[in-house]
């Protein structure tokens, strides 16, 4: 009844300091704790058996006696008459007797309701340990994860409009999602899409269809050339090769193209970039040449086609010289076993147990148990740190020579929910790992050569759906588990159907990336445009159109090069280098140069400091500042002042502005000026007293321009 009227969330007393001097473990977590809490501390004046009524338990929520978090409950409520039944009682233990919850059965899990009907009746049953089974849907908590779908004590949930969402019900320590469709009322809807490509358009169709919501129509050509490159290389078409594929009349125009840029090296570039953000990639902790060996196993990880669950499973094994083996740097990144062993579960398996640290997780299975016994693989690494010539003698983040990762004989981390050793248990397995041998006390196997070999493993389905997951999101700017890294029954794929097939298709592939790629690519899911219809311009979940996305960083930091055709610069690299190829980060301080332009603007438009494991870390929010760099900052400004530039190329080999100005088109949207477009600047720039000033303006105008800046 506590957890039903929220008295043991964590924004009241489940907090870590609880509140008004009552401090309750977080959603119940901790019962038997609890119990002693309610009826021990304070001399016992929270119940009070011999006047129940004059219990602080029952006054304060019912606001008898003033209470900071409102009124909980009524002196008529059914949580009110329960608990003051078991004050009189002489508010009891559960004692040896008491059977412990074991299942939770919810109905239903997934319920499609459609128009005019706007409500659900979710029931609960509990199942307990001595085999007895009863209805526990009144006393169920229910929580809904859209603010349009409110759910009543008793298990009702009421759309006021139509969505998606899920409802979590939870009854002691079990939790079950359910997934409800609130679907319009569309009596005339006709469903209407292309044919089916493969098993991405059946799974996305199959839904739409059931949600009464039609696709948008195929992208033109140059959306879809356009789209391509950035997806797959970070960078755009140049101008001839936009122009070809425009020309081109072959049917399979579209496919070519998807495994001509699969193949470039380009490719390897823009993959790179991606894994040197959530490996850590950076020069603080890794020093120079420790970045330049990392970045180099990446990318020739990425250009021989190295299968991901490889990938993976070499950079778990690592040990040895980060100078002679690459992948040890990520153990020299992270240097504590919990830390490890978060990023690990973070990136490689979709599990966030940062908070499991200090409390069970409120929102999945995951105890503390759990975290302890899987953070003990990583307990035992230490470092042999050959020299280190860093600058700051104060500063103990940072290293600047050899490192050499390596295992100890020992070093277990204890867990301190019993202050005993922890454990060796893979996430999602109930048994230990060789729990016999650590008993005996015998020398330890290597630990992460196991883990790595489970990781890799091919019936590892948690690594594969979570990486196949990563994959669709790259390319989509969506997972079909979104937050990515957050998979947790709470949070299920807005697709079952399309998600197990992506995991299906990784797996029979071996986990190679080109081939997912090219069938999600392939789809007509990935094709549609983004203009939105009358069924889908509300829908954001099921993948009815191309959402639109800001250019990264560097993308749009390469684009802007390549549109003026000349270079940006960075710190500590050559001429001519692109943002996509930067080996690490340059954001300044003591240990650098002062950054070159493109650095700064590289930071200004959201690129990763690389400190954390996590694709949070990249922000592609739009902001003020962002705004006034494009519009009037250095970038832009000194790119159109170098000498050279596309537009003194082409004046100086005496192009008309018209023609400029089509090539300028080609160089920044991939497409020819309208005829109103060609037609109004041709004419404003023949007003100006300068050409070259009146292109520049049009120049501007075309990298400050929506169709520039988003990727549709």
């Amino acid at each position: 009844m506590l957890s039903k009227s929220g008295c043991n969330q964590g924004t009241c007393h489940g907090n870590a300091h609880g509140k008004g001097g009552l401090k309750l473990s977080l959603r119940g977590q901790d019962p038997d704790d609890d119990y002693l809490t309610l009826t021990r501390q304070s001399a016992a004046r929270r119940v009070t058996p011999l006047n129940p009524a004059d219990s602080l338990l029952l006054q304060k929520p019912s606001m008898v006696v003033p209470h900071e978090g409102g009124r909980r409950f009524s002196e008529t409520s059914k949580a009110y008459q329960i608990l003051r039944a078991w004050i009189a009682a002489g508010a009891p233990g559960d004692g040896e007797q008491a059977s412990a919850l074991v299942a939770l059965k919810v109905s239903p899990t997934h319920k499609t309701v459609y128009a005019p009907d706007r409500s659900v009746q979710i029931t609960a049953e509990a199942t307990f340990a001595d085999g007895t089974s009863r209805d526990v849907t009144s006393l169920a908590v229910f929580e809904s994860s859209a603010t349009f779908v409110s759910v009543s004590a008793e298990g009702v949930a009421t759309a006021h409009e139509a969505g998606m969402t899920t409802v979590v019900v939870r009854y002691l320590n079990q939790q079950v999602p359910v997934r409800i469709e609130f679907v319009p009322e569309r009596p005339n809807f006709v469903f209407a899409a292309p044919k089916p490509k493969n098993f991405i358009d059946e799974a996305v169709f199959a839904q739409l269809k059931r949600l009464k919501i039609n696709p948008s129509e195929l992208c033109e050509d140059t959306t879809f050339l356009r789209r391509a490159y950035l997806d797959l290389t970070g960078l755009l078409p140049t101008i001839e090769q936009a122009q070809a594929f425009a020309n081109s009349t072959d049917a399979d125009k579209r496919s070519k193209l998807i495994d001509q840029l699969l193949a470039s090296e380009e490719f390897n570039d823009f993959q790179t970039l991606r894994w040197a953000d959530l490996l850590r990639v950076e020069e603080k902790t890794l020093d120079k040449k420790g970045v330049e060996v990392y970045h180099n196993w990446i990318r020739s990880s990425v250009a021989e086609g190295k299968p991901l669950n490889q990938f993976a499973a070499e950079i778990i094994g690592a040990r040895g010289s980060t100078y002679e083996v690459p992948p040890a740097n990520f153990y020299r990144a992270i240097r504590k076993p919990a830390e490890r062993g978060e990023a690990v579960a973070q990136l490689f398996l979709g599990v966030r147990l940062q908070c499991v640290k200090c409390h069970n997780h409120p929102f999945d299975h995951w105890t503390q148990n759990d975290y302890y016994d899987w953070s003990n693989f990583f307990a035992r690494i230490d470092y042999k740190i050959v020299e280190n010539k860093r600058r700051d003698k104060s500063d103990k983040h940072e290293f600047n020579g050899e490192q050499i990762v390596q295992i100890k004989d020992e070093g277990d981390i204890k867990n301190p929910t019993n202050g005993k050793v922890a454990g060796l248990r893979f996430l999602g397995d109930e048994s230990l790992v060789d729990a016999e041998v650590l008993a005996a006390g015998d020398p330890e196997p290597d630990r992460l050569q196991r883990l790595a070999a489970w990781l890799g493993n091919k019936s590892n389905e948690r690594f594969a759906v979570t990486q196949a997951n990563r994959i669709w999101a790259q390319l989509m700017g969506q997972g079909v588990i979104d937050p990515i890294d957050d998979f947790r029954s709470t949070n299920p794929p807005s697709n079952s159907e399309l998600l197990n097939g992506l995991r299906d298709e990784f797996v029979a592939a071996d986990f190679d990336v080109r081939h997912l790629m090219r069938v999600i690519m392939n789809s007509n899911v990935y094709q549609f445009s983004s203009i939105p219809n009358d069924t889908n311009a509300n829908d954001t979940v099921s993948f009815a159109r191309t959402s639109l996305r800001r250019l990264t960083a560097e993308q749009t930091l390469d684009a802007v090069v390549q549109v003026l055709d000349v270079p940006a610069k960075f710190g500590g690299h050559d001429a001519g280098t692109r943002a996509v190829q930067l080996k690490g980060v340059r954001n300044g301080g003591h240990r650098y140069s002062p950054p070159e332009i493109g650095d700064r603007f590289l930071r200004l438009f959201g690129k990763p400091n690389r400190l954390q494991t996590c694709e949070c870390e990249r922000t592609n929010e739009t902001t003020l500042a962002q705004t006034f760099e494009m519009v009037s900052g250095e970038l832009v400004s000194q790119l159109l002042q170098q000498s050279n530039n596309r537009i003194d190329q082409m004046i100086a080999a005496g192009r008309p502005h018209a023609e400029i100005i089509d090539q300028l088109y080609w160089a920044a949207l991939s497409r020819p000026p309208t005829p109103d477009e060609a037609k109004s600047l041709s004419a404003y720039v023949a007003g100006q007293s300068h050409q070259k000033r009146g292109l520049e303006d049009v120049a501007w105008s075309l990298l400050n321009s929506n169709e520039f800046l988003l990727r549709r």
